[in-house]
């Protein structure tokens, strides 16, 4: 009986890590997605083409219909940084994390900020906050961590 039972909790679990890491790196416990803003998702195509200067007006145009959009706020903040300015993604990310504080994305992104800018306890804040988040571990976890090691280890990172 408890192979089956363990079988159904790791199902559940691996279920609901997926659909959070799918759906953009929100919080722990988002709530079900409205539909998207068209601006968003081209900012986005054009994030994973490596145009990120090209993606803030879109995502600017994107909060100022939608104030309240953790999501656009973080992609904000991780174009900002992508673009070469660490220091000015924080403003983003504090503003995703200010809206919804499970944010694993946001959590991630901005460790990686505060690494770039040499202030790893920081990071390692956001690293424990995702520890705390992702209960049976997830991307954002492992990647922050990694980057945390990796800066400890002489390597900082960049964008």
């Amino acid at each position: 009986m408890r192979p089956i039972i363990l079988a159904v909790l790791t199902t559940l679990a691996l279920g609901v890590t997926a659909t959070v890491h799918a759906a953009g790196g929100g919080g722990a416990d988002s709530t079900p997605a409205k539909p998207v803003d068209p601006n968003y998702g081209r900012a986005k195509a054009m994030i994973e083409a490596k145009d990120y200067k090209g993606a803030l007006p879109l995502l600017q145009q994107v909060v100022a219909k939608d104030a309240k959009n953790a999501d656009a706020y973080n992609l904000m903040g991780f174009a900002t940084r992508k673009s070469g300015d660490p220091n000015g993604s924080l403003q983003f990310y504090n503003q995703a994390l200010t809206l919804d504080p499970k944010h694993i994305g946001a959590h991630e992104y901005v460790g990686e900020a505060y690494l770039m800018l040499d202030r790893v306890k920081e990071a390692e804040q956001h690293l424990a906050r995702l520890d705390s988040l992702c209960v049976f571990g997830c991307v954002e976890y492992r990647t922050l961590k990694a980057a945390v090691a990796n800066y400890k280890a002489g390597k900082k990172p960049t964008n």
